[in-house]
């Protein structure tokens, strides 16, 4: 198995998509092969992007009440999570998350918004603005994640000065209906075609360890190879109290680590960047995730949970010598 793994990565660094059916296979795998897997998919990586490493930071700029009930989100307002919940927050202390998010090393700072979607042009207007200033006062790149949205939104953010859209799929269109009821999976995938066809980069991914199956993985990570998104944020279930998961069965740091490979196999040209639930779900393999094909992580807080502690991850980079 191990030079037929060797010769698929060669395959694959040739242009050769891998296909459904093989990734199932390579989910299988047990043993020593599962290590050789890494090293293949670290091989992928290393091609297409070398040893570099990209760090992001998020804003939770509006929290909670959001009128979806996607089963794992402590901001729904169909779970009894506690949560701080506030309206949208200044451009002054959006700008100052920025230069923050910069000082420590992120090269993009999302804008993260609860809902649906930003129906209020007042709340529209002041992330624009926000986007604007962050152009002008700071190196870091914007981003935006304002649920879905319109082609003529996109545009304006993309005017505004946003270099990427974020929004996740969350799950394969298979599984979507398990886990939210309240909006349907083509209204997503839409969104991202607007956000591309605006001329702003798209970043998508999900959340593993909801209940999925391995091929419904593997099912999402197809979608978006056909959607062509430029960057695949992976997060992991950090079950929370007040939500319907919390009791959902947690995924095992093996496991992570295969997810992770398999989709730079499926994906790889694309950055793969780790967020929420890594502390949690890899516990003392956290480093491995760039050993098994990541290109980044996302560094400080999440939406509704602590990240680990900043320093901690840049000593951790500095440790594999992979901090630039």
């Amino acid at each position: 198995m191990h030079k037929a793994l060797e010769h698929l990565s060669e395959k694959i660094i040739k242009g050769e998509p891998l296909n459904e059916e093989k990734a199932a296979e390579i989910a299988n795998l047990q043993g020593s092969d599962i290590f050789q897997l890494f090293v293949e998919a670290n091989r992928v990586k290393e091609h297409f992007f070398g040893s570099k490493v990209h760090l992001c930071s998020i804003i939770n700029a509006k929290s909670g009440r959001c009128p979806e009930n996607c089963s794992f989100c402590a901001q729904s307002s169909h779970h009894s999570a506690n949560i701080s919940e506030y309206p949208l927050v200044t451009t002054h202390e959006i700008l100052e998350m920025a230069i923050e998010a910069e000082k420590t090393g992120s090269k993009c700072f999302g804008i993260v918004t609860s809902g649906t979607s930003i129906s209020n042009e007042e709340e529209l207007e002041r992330i624009c603005t926000a986007l604007k200033k962050i152009r002008e006062k700071t190196g870091i790149a914007p981003a935006c994640s304002l649920g879905i949205i319109d082609y003529n939104t996109a545009k304006r953010l993309k005017k505004a000065g946003a270099i990427t859209y974020h929004h996740n799929l969350e799950t394969s269109e298979s599984f979507f209906p398990q886990i939210c009821t309240t909006h349907d999976y083509q209204q997503d995938i839409e969104t991202i075609r607007n956000a591309k066809k605006s001329g702003m980069t798209v970043c998508s991914g999900g959340i593993f360890g909801l209940g999925e199956s391995v091929n419904q993985r593997i099912e999402m990570a197809i979608t978006l190879r056909e959607l062509d998104v430029d960057s695949i944020p992976i997060n992991f279930l950090n079950p929370i109290e007040g939500t319907p998961l919390v009791n959902a069965k947690k995924i095992t740091p093996m496991a992570c680590l295969v997810t992770i490979a398999i989709y730079r196999l499926i994906l790889p040209d694309k950055k793969i960047i780790i967020c929420g639930g890594r502390e949690k779900n890899l516990c003392d393999l956290q480093s491995w995730i760039f050993f098994a094909g990541a290109t980044g992580m996302m560094i400080g807080d999440y939406l509704t949970t602590s990240g680990r502690n900043v320093d901690s991850d840049i000593q951790m980079l500095e440790d594999l010598g992979l901090l630039m």
